[in-house]
């Protein structure tokens, strides 16, 4: 069939998008990022740390139609993880917090696929010549800059991209495409006066509303930051060994978020055992996050993770 209106083809992929799984899409035009410049003020600033991935591909980052040659349209997608946590087990010996994104199956996995049945969908329903790329957060895009443009949420004070039903506990992905199709208006910061996810970082990593400084906090200490970590920080990480999720716990938000089952609880599940993972070998830890995302720490990273845990144990 031949698609001549942009409306046409725009009800068509958000009709495909909540057939794949998706809980929310939107639509964004594709162009400059507005807060590229806050980006690169950010990164000169040493707000990113030692990631320094996020110093390469600036252009790319800054501009969606660098991505797909010709690109009008970026339709961004939001999945839910929310879930509900677990009783106590009784487990033996002491554990580690898992931050709740990686409860269950890789979300790299789990949401390309679900982009790429999207775009397939898009392929074999509109009959004209397109581009689509899908993405997730290893391209370098501005995603939370490109769902707030969608109106898929704001981003809040915590920088996190929230909505007034479906919280903040969300993935999200991107099809960048060169089709027409008609934009979403961004939706209203509903932040209002609420500073609990400022108030409630156990790291201070917040300087002030919508900023982060990602070098201290815990999710970046514990996932991305390779060498030691600094002393003066241990015992404000926690029992968390792998990322942290206290600004979304106590975000009003999320209080009543809807719980999705689309991610069933991995193997490597809400916690992780500290006496298993300082034993674990590269065959271990390879087996035991097959297909989870907590894969993203080398083991390395893991062990001197549990290592903090345990000495706030005490």
């Amino acid at each position: 069939m031949a698609w001549v209106s942009s409306p046409d083809k725009t009800r068509l992929v958000r009709g495909l998008a909540t057939d794949v799984g998706f809980d929310r899409v939107g639509i964004a035009r594709a162009e400059a990022i507005a807060r590229a410049d806050y980006l690169n003020r950010w990164l000169a600033a040493g707000r990113a740390g030692t990631m320094e991935y996020l110093h390469r591909n600036g252009p790319i980052r800054e501009d969606p139609r660098r991505l797909v040659e010709g690109a009008r349209s970026v339709i961004v997608v939001a999945m839910n993880y929310h879930q509900v946590a677990p009783q106590p087990t009784g487990r033996d010996g002491p554990r580690g917090r898992v931050a709740m994104y990686a409860w269950g199956a890789d979300y790299h996995e789990v949401v390309k696929e679900r982009l790429h049945r999207l775009a397939d969908g898009m392929r074999a329903a509109i009959d004209e010549p397109f581009e689509a790329r899908c993405c997730v957060d290893t391209v370098p895009i501005m995603e939370r800059e490109l769902a707030a443009a969608a109106g898929i949420g704001w981003i809040g004070k915590n920088t996190m991209v929230l909505h007034q039903e479906l919280g903040s506990y969300f993935f999200l992905g991107e099809v960048v495409t060169t089709l027409e199709l008609v934009p979403d208006a961004p939706l209203t910061d509903r932040c209002g006066t609420c500073t609990r996810c400022l108030e409630a970082c156990p790291t201070g990593a917040f300087p002030a509303a919508y900023e982060m400084d990602a070098s201290l906090c815990v999710s970046y200490l514990t996932i991305e930051h390779r060498g030691e970590i600094a002393a003066s920080l241990h015992r404000s990480m926690g029992d968390w060994i792998f990322g942290c999720d206290v600004c979304q716990r106590v975000c009003p938000y999320n209080r009543d978020a809807p719980i999705s089952d689309a991610f069933s609880r991995h193997v490597a599940g809400e916690s992780l055992g500290l006496d298993e993972v300082e034993r674990w070998s590269v065959d271990d830890y390879r087996r035991v996050l097959k297909h989870s995302a907590v894969k993203r720490a080398k083991p390395e990273m893991l062990r001197r993770n549990a290592g903090i845990v345990r000495g706030n144990a005490t």
